[in-house]
């Protein structure tokens, strides 16, 4: 079974190419800010992606014709439970509808199904743990508005990815341990897994939670309300300033964690400051979630790109390790969490569902 993955960020396309379990090639093919820029919405960028990817197949001596199966990452579709789910064309309408809100990962699902549709020979295609998927108890969708319910938007794929792992690694069934998992990316979710469930999570695309290094986190409502009317901004700009302008971003106008800490090297004390708030209102979040699971926690995992920072990660560390156990987990398994999981569902060992 030969399985191409294909999973798309705001600033770059990863794709991997698998044989059953063994990956053959993976490669992060990243766009300059100067190339997205002709592309007013995200979804103006698919055909420019689909493009880079072909031709770095090419450039491999893949042909698109040995293909078997592929499969993107998922993006804002309704709310869905966790799993492997087939591309069809009520998914694609929705996608394209943008019926959750704008995303990068919108376009894996129509890059899988569109590339799969040229191949032809009934090359199937799938999504797997979409951003939306949505396992929350009630109590946690409450906000204080009756007009503003909480909602699950997260890094689904690889918060489920890592949890997965760790239970594999300590030799425990996933669906027996509590969890809190956080995902240190362009935006931050720290979720509370229980029992195989994501029961309580922030919304890490509309910036609840911890400011990160493209996201505002959290803000002041009363100030955000008065902001918006005061006839300065238009709605996409308020957009804007919440998600891919906030955060790291709009304190120090960079949103890479290496960046930062070469100006705290340099003695630049306000990116000293910034980086340590950052850290402090993780820790805070991840304080918040044990008090979902009573305190009873299994671990807590850290993952994401941001995870690769010693500076950052001790931080953290030095409020939360009274919690629980802290295990690290640098990067992301998207692109194997991708493969395995259509892998397992193609052999019939985890259901395959339907987007209705």
């Amino acid at each position: 079974m030969k399985l191409l993955a294909i999973n798309p960020g705001s600033t770059s396309t990863k794709i991997a190419v698998y044989d059953g379990l063994e990956p053959m090639i993976s490669q992060t093919l990243r766009h300059q800010a100067e190339e997205l820029a002709p592309f007013p919405k995200i979804l103006d960028q698919y055909h420019f992606r689909k493009k880079i990817i072909i031709n770095f197949l090419k450039s491999q001596h893949i042909s698109l014709n040995s293909l078997d199966v592929i499969v993107g990452r998922g993006g804002l579709l309704k709310p869905i439970p966790g799993g492997v789910y087939r591309v069809n064309d009520t998914m694609i309408s929705d996608l394209r509808k943008e019926i959750m809100g704008e995303h990068a990962s919108n376009i894996g699902g129509i890059l899988a199904y569109e590339i799969a549709k040229d191949i032809g020979k009934d090359i199937p295609s799938f999504i797997v743990d979409p951003v939306v998927v949505d396992e929350m108890e009630p109590l946690a969708r409450y906000s204080g508005m009756p007009e503003l319910p909480r909602v699950s938007i997260f890094h689904a794929l690889n918060q489920k990815a890592v949890a997965r792992r760790h239970a594999r690694e300590t030799g425990k069934s996933y669906e027996k341990l509590n969890l809190i998992v956080v995902h240190l990316g362009g935006g931050i979710s720290v979720g509370v897994h229980k029992n195989g469930k994501v029961i309580d999570v922030n919304n890490a695309l509309d910036g609840e939670g911890p400011f990160g290094p493209e996201r505002s986190g959290t803000l002041p409502v009363g100030a955000l309300a008065k902001l918006c009317f005061s006839g300065r901004y238009l709605f996409t700009d308020i957009r804007k300033k919440i998600t891919g302008r906030g955060g790291l971003v709009a304190y120090l106008s960079t949103n890479t964690a290496n960046e930062v800490e070469l100006r705290i090297a340099e003695g630049d004390t306000f990116a000293q400051e910034i980086f340590e708030a950052m850290a402090y209102q993780v820790a805070k979040e991840i304080g918040a979630c044990a008090t979902v699971l009573f305190g009873k926690i299994d671990g807590i995992l850290i993952t994401g790109g941001l995870a690769h920072s010693e500076r950052f990660i001790e931080l953290i560390k030095e409020r939360c390790n009274f919690l629980a156990p802290i295990y690290i987990y640098p990067g992301e398994d998207e692109m194997q969490a991708l493969a395995e999981s259509v892998y397992f569902a193609l052999k019939g060992e985890q259901e395959i569902k339907e987007y209705k």
